[in-house]
Formats: structure tokens, sequence, C-alpha cells
């Protein structure tokens, strides 16, 4: 067998340095991990809540369309209503008549008036009213 190391070579004196912070290093993988877990729970919270608010807007969008076949149901349900056939039916049945043109025009209404004047009928006596005008008060302001 050959020796690599003659026999009186003297080992070096091989000493342990021991790290000066063990536990500030121990501290910090603590703490990233907590950030990095901290970090997971926060995003696994976001993604929850965003899938509850999906869920609710999902039911609001089904009342929306619900609302809005109900708004459509009766607007054609006021239009049946208030169809003029219908109207003038129920304006007969209260003893309603049609208009007569000198209601609708009145130039003819003073026709009609004249030509009761001519056949020496009582006009109707057209009522006025007195408005009495209150004079404006003009407040004199003084100037100590």
């Amino acid at each position: 067998m050959i020796r690599r190391l003659p026999s009186k070579q003297p080992n070096a004196i091989i000493t342990h340095r021991r790290e000066k912070s063990p536990i500030a290093r121990l501290v910090l993988l603590l703490l990233c991990g907590l950030v990095l877990a901290g970090g997971f729970v926060y995003a696994g919270g976001r993604h929850f809540a965003a899938l509850r608010l999906g869920y609710q807007t999902e039911k609001l969008r089904v009342a929306l369309d619900s609302a809005r076949e109900e708004q459509r149901r009766l607007l054609l349900e006021r239009e049946a209503v208030s169809s003029p056939a219908r109207l003038e039916r129920a304006a007969r049945q209260l003893g309603m008549q049609a208009l007569q043109p000198a209601q609708i025009d009145p130039l003819k209404q003073i026709e009609v008036k004249e030509t009761k004047i001519a056949a020496n009928e009582k006009p109707e006596p057209v009522k006025t009213t007195k408005v009495e005008a209150k004079p404006k008060s003009n407040p004199q302001v003084r100037i100590r």
C-alpha cells in the first residue's frame, strides 16, 4: 500500500465554527412560510367570494328576467284593456255620447251661440270673475 501523505506530516487543527444566528434563520423561514400560507388563504377567500357573487348575480338575472316578463305581460294586458273599442263600449254603458262638432271646434261654438241669438233663444251666460290686483309695495330701506 502506498501512503499518500507522509507519516510525519502534521494535520491542521480543524475547528468547527458555530453559526452566529441559527434562530434568526429559522424565524426568517417561518416568516416567509407564514406570508406564503397567508397569500394562499387570501387567494382562496377571494376565489370563494367571487363564486358567491357569481351565484348571487345569476339569481338576480333570473329575477330580472321574470320581472321583465311580468312587465311585458302587464303591458299587453293594459293595451287590451285600453283598446278604443273596449273604451267606447264602456263609455256607452255609462251613458256617454260621442262628441259633437261644436264641442271640438271653438269657432263652431261661436256659430252655435250666434244662431241661438238669431233664433231669439237665450244665450248661455258667460261667467266672469273680477280680479283685483294688489299694489306692489315698495319698502324703503333705511341705512343707518
